[in-house]
């Protein structure tokens, strides 16, 4: 229990809570319209400070831990659901108005799919902690495909997009050193998720089911092996997954090199008080 105190607040604070306020200061800058509601915001905030620390227990369903204890992790964490989800609204609906320029703007892209992600993977969580779903998805890959919906597509996306925004005004630059190479990135990028956490979802629900069919006679139908060995098409697709998610991270890399060179940094200007020289 205390490890998934610490487990779970990982996940919520570290994981979670600085990424959207990337999120709430980048969507607005990209987008140059106003956080779609203030109120919403903090609001978002406090439900998550409140709630969060409570979810633990849902990794622990089906074990020693109390029963009592088990059913007010997967109660937070289905309450969990309706914050998660007000915060992903205000940050897509912040883009109220400039619809058009996801067209043309890979930085815009990145932001708003990684929202959608965000909003997917703490749909899923609070699905997952419900002790019904749980005994299907338990110590499956479903369980590595949630967390990957949440670590790539998520903060993973909404870092990149933050990066390739603050990357030329650092550098005194206008853009960076190839648009074009930044829509390649997240369509490849966007790609290698997609595949890696379907796989994954896939591969575990599979898991889950052959785990738990039995015989008539009550043994079971399936050995840990062969489960084993039927997950293996899952896993090269998601190896096809990650490649291909590591290789936007290349192509990234590469035009960031391009966007520093000969690029000097750039100083924040002094603000002088009123009634003062400099």
């Amino acid at each position: 229990m205390v490890q998934w105190w610490y487990g779970h607040n990982a996940v919520g604070f570290f994981l979670t809570t600085g990424f959207l306020g990337i999120m709430y200061y980048f969507v607005p800058k990209q987008a140059g319209r106003p956080v779609y509601s203030y109120r919403l915001s903090v609001v978002h905030f406090w439900a998550l400070i409140f709630t969060y620390m409570w979810a633990g227990p849902h990794h622990l369903h089906y074990t020693a831990l109390p029963d009592w204890t088990q059913s007010v992790g997967m109660l937070f964490s289905l309450i969990l659901l309706a914050p998660s989800w007000g915060g992903m609204i205000n940050g897509i609906m912040t883009l109220s108005g400039a619809w058009g320029k996801l067209r043309d703007d890979p930085i815009l892209k990145f932001l708003i799919t990684s929202l959608s992600f965000y909003g997917m993977s703490t749909f899923e969580g609070p699905m997952m902690s419900i002790k019904t779903v749980n005994a299907l998805s338990h110590y499956t890959d479903w369980t590595v495909g949630h967390v990957h919906s949440g670590a790539l597509g998520w903060v993973a996306m909404i870092t990149i997009g933050s990066m390739y925004y603050l990357l030329p005004r650092l550098f005194g630059k206008p853009q960076m050193h190839s648009v074009k190479l930044m829509t390649v990135h997240f369509w490849v990028a966007t790609i290698g998720i997609v595949l890696y956490i379907a796989s994954m979802w896939i591969a575990g629900v599979m898991q889950g089911l052959m785990w738990r069919t039995s015989n008539p006679d009550g043994t079971l139908a399936y050995s840990f092996v062969e489960s084993v060995k039927a997950t293996y098409p899952f896993w090269a697709i998601r190896l096809v997954g990650g490649v291909l998610f590591l290789s936007g991270m290349l192509i990234m890399a590469y035009n960031m090199f391009k966007t520093m060179a000969g690029g000097s940094t750039v100083d924040a200007p002094v603000l002088v008080p009123a009634g003062q020289h400099a």
